[in-house]
């Protein structure tokens, strides 16, 4: 299997990316897979690893940064704008149909955690699209708004939103709009503050099990007005009769999102559950993966075919 780095235009903007190519004879080209990665994420971690293992059964993959994170372009920094990501996967797609080693009719999306959600809303509005699947499915609107168990005070987004309008009459008056920090100092303040799923996050984003320099660790503050009215699944009952199958942790606090994806989706559709897997494990615990790979394997490998559609 062979990694290549390539970048691709989204909206004017310089998408970096990996693309993946297995090494072993085809008669023809081959089905292909965009990936995206968690929000903060970078491809260099959990989607890298997706875009690898499903490159190694035979299908082309390109593992993405959002634009305005990691090594793609795009000001400001650390921006979570939501139209700017399903943007960025159709620009993805569009990549790969100039490939000659993929074949245009059976492209696919592989989105995890919030590019779980942002891959429904793509394959909504694209009918190049053949198939989607996600990772832990989120939504980042709702997990801003509702928080990632679905529980929280609307009073905490209502201060999200004060804190955002500040920095842009800061930004307006030529002052420094400061930026929204995602993670504590400590586990133990990420524990207190999250649960045991934001000490999971913490965890993997800011110790040597999964941090990257690339990955963010702050979001610009204009990201959470614009997240404040997106809604990732209301372009899904459009996905149909294209099939949808979204992969959850068993334990997953967030599973409720990947749920109300489920029952809003109308072509065939499956929500596999990874016994013991919570959020996070989904992301690089090998036993769960594995699970995950296998299920994704079989899904493509019938949603896209073994010709051109």
């Amino acid at each position: 299997m062979a990694r290549t780095t390539v970048t691709f235009d989204s909206a004017g903007i310089d998408i970096a990316a990996h693309l993946y190519v297995p090494d072993t004879p085809a008669s023809g080209p081959r089905p292909a897979l965009v990936v995206g990665h968690p929000g903060t994420g970078v491809k260099e971690q959990t989607s890298g690893t997706y875009a690898r293992l499903m490159a190694e059964r035979g299908f082309v993959t390109l593992a993405f940064d959002a634009a305005h994170q990691g090594e793609s372009g795009g000001l400001p920094r650390g921006l979570e704008d939501p139209a700017q990501r399903v943007e960025d996967f159709k620009a993805a797609v569009s990549f790969l149909t100039t490939r000659q080693e993929v074949d245009a009719e059976r492209i696919g999306l592989l989105g995890i955690c919030a590019s779980g959600g942002y891959s429904l809303a793509a394959t909504g509005g694209d009918h190049r699209v053949r198939a989607v699947a996600t990772v832990c499915t989120a939504d980042p609107s709702r997990q801003f708004r509702l928080g990632a168990e679905g529980g929280q005070d609307p009073a905490v987004f209502q201060a999200l939103l004060d804190a955002a309008a500040r920095a842009r009459t800061a930004a307006a008056r030529g002052e420094d709009p400061g930026v929204m920090t995602m993670f504590p100092e400590t586990a133990e303040e990420a524990r207190a503050l999250g649960g045991e799923h934001g000490a999971e996050g913490f965890e993997y984003y800011c110790t040597s099990r999964g941090a990257h320099d690339r990955s963010a660790k702050v979001l610009a503050w204009e990201s959470i007005d614009k997240l404040a009215f997106y809604d990732a699944f209301f372009a899904v009952p459009l996905i149909g009769p294209r099939p949808m199958l979204q992969i959850i942790g068993e334990r997953a606090v967030t599973a409720w999102m990947a749920v109300e994806a489920h029952q809003r989706a109308t072509g065939p559709k499956e929500l596999y559950r990874i016994p013991g897997a919570s959020h996070v494990d989904l992301y690089d615990k090998k036993q769960y993966i594995d699970l995950a790979v296998e299920k994704l394997t079989g899904f493509f490998t019938t949603g896209l075919g073994t010709t051109a559609a």
